[in-house]
């Protein structure tokens, strides 16, 4: 079973176009909501995180999420060492549920592969491309968030350019119609890939 890796920048739509290949029947893994899932369940998580940021990291046995957010905004090294906590955490959660999918290939969802140097733990990349204002305007709609918090969450990610140059697939976001012909495209080609394999 092949593992196909699909990401992009903040706002680029990646959970959309991921649901469209789960429309497909391939078994997909949202890296974020599982995060969201263990940092409120996993108790290896929870202690290491209020050792990092303190007792105020929970409230009400629940992930502390506005007190965490203001705390790594603008300081990345505090959003490493969170990434440090939760990442590997997550990386074995989906082994466990990829060890019980059925199919060619699964899907996993993750918005850092590239930032955090795990580009090795896919067989293929899908990067998912939009234009920066676009992408503005729907986490700003999604979120309740002003621009500046969005581009301060953009300059910690790599540009599109970076990331597709280490992507095996780039899907164009701008138009869902078009979007799901690009998404039917690579689904085929990875079917074939990985049936020759």
């Amino acid at each position: 079973m092949k593992i196909v890796g699909i990401t992009g920048g903040i706002g680029s739509g990646k959970t959309t176009v991921a649901k469209m290949f789960q429309d497909l029947g391939v078994p997909l893994y949202i890296a974020d909501d599982r995060a969201k899932v263990l940092m409120n369940t996993s108790d290896i998580i929870k202690s290491k995180l209020t050792q990092l940021f303190g007792e105020q990291a929970y409230k009400d046995n629940k992930l502390n999420r506005p007190f965490l957010a203001s705390k790594i905004f603008e300081n990345a090294d505090l959003l490493k060492q969170m990434n440090a906590i939760v990442h590997p955490e997550v990386g074995a959660d989906f082994e466990q549920w990829k060890n019980k999918q059925d199919a060619a290939y699964v899907l996993k969802e993750a918005a850092i592969i590239f930032e955090n140097n795990l580009a090795d733990q896919y067989d293929f990349i899908i990067t998912v491309v939009a234009d920066l204002d676009q992408r503005i305007a729907r986490v700003m709609k999604r979120d309740d968030t002003t621009e500046a918090k969005v581009m301060a969450i953009v300059k910690n990610q790599l540009s599109d350019e970076q990331k597709v140059k280490q992507s095996d697939f780039v899907i164009k976001n701008h138009d869902l119609d078009e979007t799901e012909r690009q998404v039917l495209d690579i689904h085929q080609q990875l079917l074939k890939t990985v049936d020759k394999k």
